[in-house]
């Protein structure tokens, strides 16, 4: 029981540094201006949801960027062909295909080398050398289509390129600390704090801002003619030769029109530019010039006189705000293939600030829950525990400091649910020394055995955790991955702080009082002695309700089915607080009327909250930006106080992508527990637990369907949970089974597990009683913020202590006497694996 000094000294240097780590976290804001700097800057980054904020995934078009390119190449064709003389083989646009057909084999002979000097070499995905053109050769008729390996550089590049754009705008826009990162092979990632209307950000990210400028024809129509039109819906007929590229633009600015005093933009060509507008203003005098933005005509005025001097102005039916975005893309300038908006996020600052408030209202009711739980277990040792417990909640905000980890509103909540099973391990340990004291056993030898015997439950039971929110964090995205790391880095601290700091703590109290004894008891008496419930007696009642209520859930999974959040189904989401009591009947009238599809309202948290859904508009990013300003528009008519705090946009293909992962996540972790219980244990012990995880899981998911409460990205990350605690839970009673079975060979496995059982029950129902206590005041005041993952756990958390106990036993035993011979005969199973 002895520790020696260095691994005394280890683990101060680790709680020291700990607390360092979390000291900015934890004392007032105006008081941080006493530390060093470089104490006081490891604060925890607090996510989009918690300080409010716009969070938009970008993606780019390879499709637009693909047509692009094999307009390229057509022109290049056409271009190489003319410099040469051939005449009668122009290349043509074919599906993804360009074909050049000369017609006889001595001018195909001739144009083969020239088609082959437009192909560069790139590597593919596997890194087998290819080129980025394909060229197929059919007698006379050459056939050119763009690689799978040439596409993906093209997009690669085009991300590179975008993300320094990107980049650009947001600074000319003077968002302060923004996050802007590659995301996968084709995405951006930009979180901008404290913006709240992503109207303007969809425009600055969303437009490809690739300006030209053009003669307007002198005809209606024709060929190389386009109509086009602008904000005011007035229609010009555009040549679609460009008479100079926006490329040369060399600055842009916003201002103000000196004789009008209206917003313009005045922009500056470089020498190259202002030569060739130089010539095409001296050349059509008196006739328009259009200068067009992605297909739109900004303006159309009329040439008056030379413009010699490279500058100009852009005027329009601008307002301020409208020539600040405009000279931003300008000065940035375009992108190399359109950025689509696939999600976008924004909260807030007002409802992120009542969330942290939430989360620490509830996070210390459900300490002092459990903190006084652990009193009235264990009297002065449970004291102890709740201070190593105090001690796991600051290294777990020390952590993320340190790691510059992001807390997000489901990290608060992992925070929340670690209070409660973290001090599993401390239960698990004193019941465990409390049966080593009932076997006369001396206070240090109590100590060393209790410690010895939990540990290896302890390994395996967290190992399952861990392996939960591991693949939550691989599959799962944004404030659900900060969740995963919040649960890792609590369930990996909660071993340091239940195992070693406890016993350190609790063999100094021994030493010093002298004790013989150690007696871990309460004056409160409220947990029972030793209990012999006959459980397996009532295992085919047990199994029978559990298959009854899974079906049930599986019928209430078909009708009425899951509430579905946007997270998979896609489409608009918004939460607006009105100044009074919300009129749901008026407001769906006037939302109805808009001609945005379904609307569905719902009222949530208090009478002043509803929460308004609408399905995806048809349209693009546009039709979002439309529908979420008609939203704010309508709701300010009908109660002009009310304000839209929060708003998700989620697209289809994100929405898919999402529930794959969700349901991959699910299955992998099912798969890896029975992997690894399987190595751990026997098989039929690993069988035992699936079974029994799958009767779980049902039942949560027929309480989704019951209680209507939104399936969403926090959903899935509720129903990992509750598998590792289920697993978790089981693994503590199967250990207790796996020792008696190697105690007890003689012994019929059915009293063997009734033994078990009753050994471990007061464990199992004060752990379950903990988690309870922790979770319960997140989920009766936590609002609606957090009520899709509250609920479910307190509801999980009772599933998975019951299903232990007359679900998981009785189906062992079925296993257990199949795999040892005929049923009742004594079992002759084969020696477990020794615990570690």
């Amino acid at each position: 029981m002895r520790t020696p000094k260095w691994q005394l000294a280890i683990y101060s240097l680790v709680i020291l540094c700990g607390l360092i780590a979390a000291l900015p976290n934890i004392i007032p804001q105006h008081r941080l201006a006493a530390l060093p700097d470089w104490i006081a800057g490891q604060q925890v980054t607090l996510g989009l949801d918690l300080q409010g904020g716009s969070h938009l995934v970008l993606e780019v078009d390879a499709a637009a960027l693909k047509q692009d390119r094999l307009t390229w190449l057509q022109n290049e064709i056409g271009t190489v062909l003319r410099g040469e003389r051939v005449t009668g083989a122009a290349p043509r646009l074919q599906g993804d295909a360009i074909v050049v057909d000369p017609g006889d084999a001595a001018t195909s002979d001739g144009i083969a080398p020239l088609l082959d000097g437009l192909i560069s070499p790139v590597q593919a995905a596997t890194f087998a050398p290819t080129t980025d053109i394909l060229v197929r050769r059919e007698g006379n008729r050459f056939t050119l289509t763009l690689s799978d390996a040439g596409i993906a550089e093209r997009v690669d590049q085009a991300i590179d390129q975008s993300l320094e754009i990107v980049r650009q705008r947001v600074d000319q826009v003077g968002v302060a600390e923004p996050t802007i990162q590659r995301v996968g092979s084709d995405r951006i990632l930009v979180q901008l704090p404290g913006l709240q209307d992503p109207t303007r950000l969809r425009e600055l990210l969303g437009s490809t801002a690739q300006m030209s400028f053009h003669m307007v024809a002198r005809e209606a129509t024709g060929p190389g003619i386009t109509v086009m039109s602008d904000e005011e819906g007035h229609q010009y007929p555009i040549e679609d030769r460009v008479a100079l590229s926006g490329e040369r633009l060399t600055d842009a600015r916003a201002g103000f029109d000196q004789r009008t005093n209206e917003p313009i933009v005045s922009f500056r060509f470089d020498s190259v530019g202002t030569q060739r507008f130089a010539e095409i203003t001296r050349q059509n005098v008196g006739h328009p010039f259009a200068i067009v933005l992605d297909g739109k005509v900004l303006s159309a005025p009329v040439i008056r006189e030379p413009i010699t001097g490279g500058s100009g102005q852009i005027s329009g039916s601008f307002t301020v705000e409208d020539s600040v975005v405009l000279s931003a893309l300008l000065r940035a300038g375009a992108l190399p293939a359109p950025l689509t908006v696939i999600e976008e996020r924004t909260v807030g600052p007002d409802l992120g600030a009542d969330v942290i408030e939430m989360g620490i209202v509830t996070g210390l009711a459900g300490f002092g829950l459990v903190m006084g739980l652990m009193v009235a277990l264990y009297g002065g040792w449970g004291m102890i525990a709740s201070g190593a417990l105090f001690l796991n909640v600051v290294l777990t905000l020390g952590a993320l400091s340190f790691l510059g980890a992001t807390l997000t509103l489901p990290g608060i909540a992992g925070i929340i649910l670690g209070i409660g099973i973290a001090v599993d391990a401390n239960i698990l340990i004193n019941e465990r020394i409390k049966e080593e004291t009932a076997r006369r056993r001396s206070a240090f030898a109590a100590l060393d055995h209790g410690f010895s015997r939990a540990y290896s439950t302890i390994v395996d039971a967290n190992v399952t955790s861990l392996i939960a929110t591991a693949l939550l964090f691989m599959f799962g995205s944004g404030p659900v991955r900060g969740f995963a790391i919040t649960m890792m880095i609590g369930i990996v601290i909660s071993m340091f702080t239940a195992v070693a700091v406890v016993r350190i703590a609790m063999t100094e109290i021994v030493r010093r009082r002298h004790m013989k004894t150690l007696v871990l008891r309460s004056p409160l008496r409220i947990a029972p002695g030793e209990t012999r419930f006959a459980f397996m007696r009532a295992r085919y009642l047990g199994i029978g309700m559990s298959i009854f209520l899974s079906l049930a859930s599986i019928g209430l999974f078909v009708k009425p089915g899951l509430n579905y959040g946007i997270d998979f189904t896609g489409g608009i989401q918004a939460e607006i607080v009105t100044t009074g009591d919300v009129d749901l009947a008026t407001l769906r009238s006037n939302l109805s009327e808009l001609g945005l599809g379904e609307v569905t309202l719902q009222g949530i948290g208090g009478d002043n909250n509803v929460l308004v859904r609408l399905q995806r508009q048809e349209g693009g990013e546009a039709a979002q930006t439309r529908a979420i300003d008609l939203l704010r528009t309508t709701v300010a008519t009908v109660d002009p106080g009310a304000s839209v705090e929060r708003t998700e946009v989620v697209g289809p293909k994100v929405s898919g992508e999402l529930a794959r992962n969700g349901v991959i996540a699910v299955v992998l972790a099912s798969l890896a527990m029975l992997v690894y219980i399987w190595c751990r244990f026997e098989w039929y012990f690993a069988v035992g637990a699936i079974a029994t995880l799958v009767l779980d899981t049902t039942k949560t998911v027929g309480f989704f369907a019951l209680t209507g409460l939104d399936f969403n990205l926090t959903a899935i990350a509720a129903l990992l949970t509750i598998i590792g605690y289920s697993v978790n839970d089981k693994v503590v009673v199967y250990d207790r089974m796996r020792e008696n079975m190697r105690l007890y060979r003689q012994k019929p496995l059915r009293e063997i597990i009734d033994m078990s059982i009753n050994r471990v029950l007061v464990r199992c129902v004060f752990t379950s009683l903990t988690t309870f206590l922790a979770i319960l005041p997140m989920a009766i005041w936590g609002g609606s913020a957090v009520e899709n993952f509250a609920w479910p756990m307190v509801f999980g958390v009772v599933v998975a202590t019951t299903s232990s106990i007359f679900i998981a036993a009785p189906i062992l035993l079925l296993l257990g006497e199949w795999a040892g011979g005929r049923p009742g005969r004594k079992a002759e199973l084969p020696e477990p694996a020794p615990a570690e």
